[in-house]
């Protein structure tokens, strides 16, 4: 088991979303943002959040991508941020994996992107690759396994079905967040929460997400089967790197050690000082070991 500690050098320059870029999914419109910096890239990285999140918590990682020659895309998914909600309320892995092959296939680019994906979106790189083995030239997965702790998922599902009414203010917002996430720094002003939210008639705030995406209680695995997602790991022939939250309650040692048995050659990463949501905990620490990987590994 590794730990990453060094923090990343500081960008060159902030490099702003190359543009809003809008796909035809599976059951309607998905909305990402595009990173590009000058010069012959050296691939396509799509970043898939949690279920609990929206694209904009990609937002410095998709930078420090396209800093070193990524195009990067961070997506929301169906049901989240600015993408349509399922008419029919599917939000399963198979709803989310037609999506995510829809969108590569979209890209119609000379080899199948990176696939950068925290939790859910872990879950659904994983299924993805393994059963189509068509989507990903590498993949990154932000603490997902497919053996997750149950009193971890318990705990993601009390959070996203906390606050039913909404809240009054923001920082009631940021105090949710700190509750989940006690570790975590609170920022001095909640105002970068309002992309997590959104403002109804009512006045009061409410999560960026379809209500019905909470129907289904696998949070982060989506319906998937413990059995369907170790034969999708088995299936895995790309480079494959998976980063934990060294405070992790949904990615245990054991689950770990099953992941990189199935995936022979897979990479691990402990991020110290982090729980389940890695990238936002110490996104410096979280953008360097991917930079490593993708150095190491010649993605």
């Amino acid at each position: 088991m590794s730990e990453a500690n060094d923090p990343p050098p500081a960008p060159r320059a902030t490099v702003p979303p190359g543009g809003r870029v809008v796909f035809d999914g599976a059951a309607g419109k998905l909305v990402g943002d595009r990173w590009e910096s000058a010069g012959t890239p050296r691939g396509t990285a799509l970043l898939l959040h949690g279920g609990g999140q929206t694209r904009h918590s990609w937002f410095r990682t998709a930078a420090a991508l396209a800093e070193h020659g990524w195009i990067s895309i961070a997506l929301d998914a169906r049901g989240h941020g600015d993408s349509d909600w399922a008419p029919d309320g599917d939000y399963g892995t198979d709803g989310l994996v037609a999506d995510l092959a829809a969108v590569v296939a979209a890209l119609d680019v000379p080899e199948p992107p990176l696939l950068i994906g925290a939790s859910m979106g872990g879950m659904t790189s994983l299924v993805g690759q393994g059963e189509r083995g068509d989507l990903a030239r590498a993949l990154v997965l932000v603490d997902i396994v497919p053996r997750v702790e149950p009193d971890g998922v318990a705990r993601i599902i009390a959070f996203m079905r906390g606050n039913p009414d909404g809240f009054a203010s923001l920082d009631e917002v940021a105090e949710a967040v700190r509750a989940y996430n006690p570790h975590r720094k609170r920022p001095p002003s909640p105002e970068g929460l309002r992309k997590n939210v959104r403002l109804r008639e009512d006045g009061r705030w409410y999560w960026h997400w379809d209500p019905a995406f909470l129907r289904i209680e696998s949070e982060p695995r989506r319906s998937t089967s413990y059995e369907r997602a170790t034969a999708a790991a088995a299936a895995i022939r790309v480079p494959t790197l998976l980063v934990r939250g060294a405070q992790s309650d949904i990615v245990s040692d054991e689950g770990v050690a099953e992941l990189l048995e199935l995936i022979p050659g897979a990479r691990h990463v402990d991020v110290t000082a982090t729980g389940h949501m890695v990238a936002g905990d110490d996104n410096d620490v979280f953008t360097r070991t991917v930079l490593d990987f993708l150095a190491d590994e010649a993605v």
